[in-house]
């Protein structure tokens, strides 16, 4: 299966446009965003859990990165509420679930094999915050592959200066991100390939957004054949 899978271009998605299709599992269905490989897959989705739904316990060979949108996704007894960012390194293994449904981005086999730490921030707490120029940014994850944070901007701000170096991704969280004149509200993504030039600005009430980049300049490093 391939969905938006040349990472040589922009790829996006309003929320207005989800299609949500049901997962192998009962009560969990998901809005594929990117996609090379059909379960066993490099991916990028959004994923609903209906009340009392879950998947059974299986690894992740090549990792899973998690942001909780709404309700409360569980694995393992633990419960992370709306707003957790959580990373399964590569090898790892849980049993997800969720009581009172939830919502959750996740991204599957995109981290480097060397990666072997578990991480998991709960970015509803303000201690988690800085300020960084006129914005205030919750840092995430960092290595030489990919940066990744959530971005508050005020009113009209821009996202990015200036060329994108390595590529970016991004989902709204929080208010609205204009893009040539798209509104991009919560839950719209974006995915810009490395070099490209686009004037992304926060809406009139100011934008949250998850922001990954530099992941993209790895992206033919991947083989595929074996996922």
């Amino acid at each position: 299966m391939l969905i938006n899978a040349d990472f040589s271009q922009r790829a996006s998605l309003a929320v207005e446009e989800y299609q949500w299709v049901d997962s192998p599992q009962n009560g969990v269905e998901r809005v594929m965003l990117d996609r090379v490989g059909e379960e066993k897959a490099r991916a990028t989705s959004i994923v609903r859990y209906a009340p009392d739904s879950y998947f059974p316990p299986h690894l992740h060979p090549g990792g899973e990165e998690i942001l909780v949108l709404s309700g409360t996704f569980s694995a393992d007894d633990k419960d992370y509420p709306a707003g957790w960012y959580l990373r399964n390194p590569p090898k790892s293994g849980h049993k997800p679930y969720s009581r009172e449904g939830a919502i959750i981005f996740v991204k599957l086999w995109q981290m480097s094999s060397d990666e072997d730490q578990h991480v998991a921030i709960e970015t509803q707490d303000k201690a988690n915050w800085q300020p960084q120029g006129e914005r205030q940014v919750c840092p995430l994850f960092s290595n030489a592959n990919e940066q990744v944070s959530l971005q508050k901007l005020n009113a009209g701000e821009a996202l990015f200066p200036t060329e994108i170096v390595g590529g970016a991704e991004l989902l709204v969280t929080e208010g609205e991100m204009i893009d040539a004149g798209q509104t991009y509200k919560r839950g719209g993504w974006i995915r810009l390939p490395v070099g490209a030039q686009v004037q992304l600005n926060a809406g009139t009430e100011g934008v949250t957004v998850y922001l990954k980049t530099g992941h993209l300049a790895q992206i033919d490093n991947i083989d595929f054949e074996n996922l």
